[in-house]
């Protein structure tokens, strides 16, 4: 390989550690930046420990790289205006930009020609009211920046629901979304090198629990249109940012039509799955294309079901007998709604894939906030 051979990661999260296991194969160094002296990547990469407000530090790291990327949208933007300039950043920072702001992201959807459901700006109890008014009932209140895994998110019903979260969202931004009538939740997972080819995956089909996702089934059975769909909302999103490496959409699918509901400008939990059940995984991908490569194919091996593992690690043995199962561990300490690892399911067809995930996740004991179990 020429050119540049050791990538920059800003976060030291699990995301970081597949992608450096992905980066070594091609002869390519990974170097992670984290405030964590136990960021879990540290098990395959060199760390970097740092707080994301020093300047100093960051400069040091980025003397270590030829290329820098993230594993997480919401690093500060100070961060990024200290290393802008100092080495190639990949995504642009205008990807982070968008994707950080709820409000931003749907109007940037929009201006693309990206369908998205109806929506509204918060900045207080007066506008929640009025777009209430509306918009109707039911809907979901967003945290407009912040917040992940369902952290910051209220489903509305009823008129009593809405005063109780009046009560609590002060004047903070928040977005409010009239209540979508989905059939399903989908995701794309697609990749754009540095000269502007755009590729994508088969749609996942994602389950989640408590706003937390707990399963990602593909490729989806999906209508030939919805798979054409997809990929033109992923190439106008990537043409548009100028963006450089993997990136994620999650759709709603409403009769056959695709809302996209958010992006993540990054590596993405609904693409693991990639990893044994795709000719080269999402991982590799980014990796191939922010360093300048040549991307692999996006072919899907089978089908692939992948179960996240949340809270508490499961006994290995649960996986005894059964083939085409690979369990991956993050390295990261048990903690209620905490993916700590995942397991892949790879058949030759769907329904052999849903029976052993069936078998499997049976033996998952998944500890979600607030101390409940879920199967």
């Amino acid at each position: 390989m020429s050119g540049p051979k050791t990538l920059g990661i800003l976060g030291g999260g699990q995301l970081a550690q597949m992608m450096a296991q992905a980066a070594k194969p091609l002869g390519v160094d990974c170097v992670v930046y984290d405030p964590s002296p136990d960021a879990c990547a540290k098990s395959v990469a060199h760390l970097v420990n740092g707080s994301f407000d020093n300047a100093r530090q960051l400069r040091s790291f980025a003397e270590l790289v030829d290329v820098i990327t993230y594993e997480f949208e919401n690093v500060p933007n100070e961060t990024v205006d200290t290393l802008d300039g100092l080495r190639p950043i990949h995504p642009q920072p205008e990807a982070l930009k968008v994707s950080s702001n709820r409000v931003t992201e749907k109007a940037f959807f929009e201006s693309c020609g990206v369908p998205v459901g109806p929506y509204r700006a918060i900045s207080g109890p007066e506008s929640l009211r009025i777009a209430r008014d509306e918009l109707g009932l039911p809907g979901v209140l967003k945290s407009n920046s912040g917040g992940y895994d369902g952290k910051g998110q209220y489903t509305l019903h009823t008129d009593d629901e809405l005063e109780n979260a009046l009560a609590q969202i002060g004047n903070t931004p928040f977005i409010y979304e009239s209540f979508v009538n989905f059939t399903r939740e989908l995701s794309v997972i697609a990749c754009r090198t540095i000269d502007g080819i755009t590729v994508t995956y088969p749609l996942a089909q994602n389950t989640h629990q408590h706003g937390i996702l707990v399963r990602s089934d593909a490729p989806a059975t999906v209508q030939m249109n919805m798979t054409e769909q997809a990929h033109s909302a992923a190439k106008r999103v990537g043409d548009t940012l100028n963006y450089v490496g993997v990136f994620a959409i999650e759709l709603f699918d409403v009769g056959g039509e695709l809302l996209a509901n958010e992006m993540a400008p990054r590596v993405h939990n609904t693409g693991h799955w990639t990893i044994e059940g795709s000719n080269t995984s999402q991982f590799e991908n980014h990796v191939r294309a922010v360093m300048g490569l040549p991307l692999g194919s996006t072919e899907p091996e089978g089908h692939s079901v992948m179960l996240n593992i949340i809270g508490e690690m499961p006994n290995p043995d649960i996986l005894k007998g059964i083939s085409g199962a690979t369990l991956h561990g993050y390295g990261k300490a048990p903690r209620p709604g905490r993916k700590i690892g995942h397991i892949t399911v790879n058949g030759p067809d769907r329904e052999t894939c849903l029976g052993t995930a069936k078998q499997i996740q049976s033996g998952l004991r998944n500890t979600m906030p607030g101390g409940g179990v879920r199967p």
